[in-house]
């Protein structure tokens, strides 16, 4: 009975945290600059006069944040460089998108599900930091590795 309640609770399954920061730091990552922020790079001329100016800084300068937060906070995410300002910096472009662009929507339409769910992502690496599979940890920042 013991090794089936065992093969139930999924034991046989080894677990790391640093494997699961590190495939949450690079699918997040990895999604967010090519799903979000190439396309806005890439259509900044044509997309900057009419981007959408949720803080009032004007809708150039919304934009230019934006791809801050989606395109080199995301670089530096994935690579694990400065990782916890780089999934602030992710976490705060969200935010802005989820609550201000979004009006807090989970369904329906002009939903922030997609906005939300990053935000939790990037929170989530806020916490834990890089792992150990990170450019910050082998430049000797260990203090938020895992064991």
């Amino acid at each position: 009975m013991n090794f089936l309640i065992r093969r139930l609770q999924l034991d046989l399954v080894p677990t790391s945290t640093n494997c699961a920061i590190l495939m949450l730091r690079i699918a997040l990552g990895v999604q967010m600059l090519i799903g979000h922020g190439r396309g806005k790079l890439m259509t900044f001329s044509e997309k900057a006069a009419t981007f959408p100016d949720p803080l009032g800084v004007g809708h150039t300068t919304s934009m230019v944040l934006a791809l801050f937060g989606e395109v080199v906070c995301m670089s530096l995410l994935i690579v694990g460089a400065f990782t916890r300002l780089a999934a602030l910096g992710g976490a705060v472009t969200m935010a802005v998108a989820f609550f201000l662009v979004h009006g807090a929507k989970l369904s329906g339409a002009n939903s922030g599900e997609m906005a939300f769910l990053y935000l939790v992502g990037f929170v989530a690496i806020f916490l834990t930091g890089p792992g150990l599979f990170a450019l910050d940890t082998k430049l000797g920042d260990r203090t938020n590795v895992t064991k």
